[in-house]
């Protein structure tokens, strides 16, 4: 390794909006630069994970060091393949704090789609130079001169810089890396500083322990050294330093500029902390400005189906949440399905993917609630500000929301969306935001016939199936991607459900005053069908505070007691029926409902029937 200076390296990651090349194009530069041979299996070789291969997606960045000769010099490119999703932009915003520079994938027939501008922005804030490759021209409907002309239009980059190429088979790759040497700097360090490394992801493996992806700002770093981290302060010996060829490959050492893996006996991950600054020991360094944390969008309670799982449920947790750091863990207990967690999700598709990495590695299947996203309350009444020492509260249980008396208002999270799509379906689309209480912030023409909508939304109205309505309104154009944006004041309500007048704890929910109606009735009618039906009548009903809004009625199984009548007086009937009604009325009085548990889990369990 020590034969590559500084000079010779380039760090670069590529970009784009979901299903737009990434990975292919990562699979044909591997190819070009020797790392793997060529053979027809080659697809998605950087995507590890079988819930990637299944779907087609990236859901981890991965990293690999290719060596490239380029008029007799060698080079060591470094290059990072990202998730397009907009639930895993926290990934691509780790990757590209180890990069000099982006490659800028956008696809030939689709042009510019929501990720792509999100992505794009997040390069040019971090100041990161941008190569743009139009891929796919080798299909029929490829358009790159609009392609072209977007790009110009939107990111002010000439059309003369953009590369067409082919990433499936093969056509103008080269000029890719040849521009990737030309365009991107060398990072700015140097191998006599003292060991500055960031650790920007880590994984576990059962036998070795945590694995951490490092780039060197500075210094080198080699197997038997002493290492601190900056974060946690304890102190390590490095067992094995090497670089990503997509397998992992031992070197002596690595050295400032370089970026690769490191082993060093880290028992739990979150010792490996994602951001963190590792230096040695002895020698202390500034430590790197690190990452946000990641922030949950989405939450949903997790139970095992059957309790005695919980504790090997809990073990794959860990191990899980060692692999993806960016889900939150907190204890929760509900009466009717047990001991569990509250997990945070950074989205829809985060939360299902993580779902199927616990089924598929760790042989686990779970309870997953209904998602819901994390309200505040401002308090007024000073007793529950001194009870929980201060006056603003984050409510994530429904179970917890304070009663209104005792607060001065309710805010819940916004996003802010940018939604881009053929200007046919504008119209369709604007009603669909409406619907879900949007306000519109912007709209823009990116040429003829696309269209660049921005909004603020409320979380909760695109937390469960925004995005499954916007595909289908659109037939699959329009693309979608969101970002934080804060709280805002909202009139917000706790709907109880109860069930012959008793409420139930775990079917009580958040919800807008506006929507409270549409709910309360779409639950009592669920509820209806799955709950068994009794000797005496049973009343669902739903309530806000005291009122009722809306109500199911069970009807009670009955004797034909005038089964023995045959003509006669119709005051022999009218004494029997009424004997019996009496009867039923004394039994709903002792009577005593339980919701057994599968229907808890059919009402719950996210609306896919809608």
């Amino acid at each position: 390794m020590s034969t590559y200076p500084v000079e010779s390296i380039r760090n670069f990651s590529i970009i784009a909006h979901v299903d737009h090349g990434k990975s292919t194009l990562a699979d044909r530069l591997l190819e070009i630069t020797g790392t793997i041979s060529k053979t027809d299996r080659n697809k998605q070789v950087l995507d590890k994970l079988q819930v990637e291969r299944e779907r087609g997606i990236t859901v981890k960045a991965q990293s690999a060091s290719l060596f490239y000769n380029h008029e007799g010099i060698n080079y060591l490119l470094n290059l990072i393949d990202t998730p397009g999703h907009v639930d895993f932009s926290y990934e691509v915003s780790r990757s590209l704090s180890a990069c000099q520079g982006v490659i800028l994938v956008v696809d030939a027939n689709e042009g510019i789609q929501a990720q792509t501008v999100a992505n794009f922005y997040l390069a040019f804030e971090a100041q990161l130079s941008i190569i743009p490759v139009i891929n796919k021209i080798d299909l029929k409907n490829a358009d790159p001169e609009r392609v072209e002309k977007q790009i110009e239009k939107l990111f002010d980059i000439p059309r003369d810089d953009c590369i067409r190429i082919s990433a499936k088979q093969g056509t103008n790759v080269e000029k890719v890396l040849q521009k990737v040497i030309e365009k991107i700097p060398p990072p700015q360090c140097n191998s006599a500083d003292p060991l500055k490394a960031l650790v920007f992801d880590s994984t576990f493996d059962h036998y070795r322990g945590v694995i951490a992806n490092i780039a060197l700002f500075g210094g080198e770093i080699a197997k038997g050294q002493k290492i601190v981290s900056a974060h946690t302060k304890k102190r390590y010996e490095v067992n094995e330093v090497g670089i990503l060829t997509p397998n992992e490959q031992p070197t002596h050492k690595l050295y400032a500029g370089q970026v690769g893996y490191l082993i060093a006996g880290m028992k739990e991950v979150t010792e490996a902390q994602i951001g963190d600054t590792l230096f040695l020991y002895k020698q202390p360094v500034e430590p790197l400005p690190g990452f946000k944390s990641a922030k949950p969008m989405v939450f949903a309670g997790m139970y095992p189906i059957d309790q005695t799982e919980y504790n090997n449920l809990k073990s794959a947790l860990e191990r899980l949440t060692l692999n993806d750091s960016s889900v939150t863990v907190h204890r929760d207990s509900s009466l009717a399905l047990g001991a569990g967690w509250r997990l945070g999700f950074l989205g829809l598709l985060h939360m299902e993917v993580f779902n199927q990495r616990l089924e598929q590695e760790y042989n686990m299947s779970v309870i997953l609630t209904a998602p819901t996203v994390p309200y505040k309350a401002v308090l007024s009444s000073a007793k529950l500000i001194k009870e929980y020492g201060k006056d603003e509260i984050t409510i994530i249980n429904p179970a917890q929301f304070p009663d209104k008396l005792s607060v001065s208002e309710y805010l819940e999270p916004t996003v802010l969306g940018t939604i881009v799509t053929p200007h046919e379906y504008i119209g369709k689309i604007i009603t669909l935001c409406q619907d879900r209480r949007a306000v519109q912030k912007d709209m823009l023409y990116i040429d003829e016939n696309r269209v660049m909508l921005k909004y603020l939304f409320p979380l909760n109205e695109i937390v469960v199936d925004f995005y499954d309505a916007l595909k289908s309104l659109s037939s699959g154009y329009a693309s979608f991607d969101y970002e934080d944006a804060g709280y805002q004041s909202a009139d917000l309500i706790k709907m109880d459900i109860l069930v012959n007048g008793n409420p139930v704890e775990e079917l009580a929910t958040v919800i807008h005053k506006d929507k409270a109606y549409a709910a309360g009735k779409l639950l009592c009618e669920r509820l209806k069908e799955t709950i068994p039906r009794q000797l005496f009548e049973i009343a669902i009903q739903a309530a806000i505070g005291k009122k009722i809004i809306a109500r199911e009625t069970l009807k009670a199984y009955r004797k034909n007691v005038v089964a023995k009548c045959y003509g006669g007086d119709i005051t022999r009937r009218m004494k029997l029926l009424k004997r019996q009604a009496e009867g039923k009325r004394l039994m709903r009085k002792i009577g005593n409902v339980e919701v057994p548990r599968d229907a808890f889990i059919r009402v719950l369990k996210r609306e896919t029937d809608k």
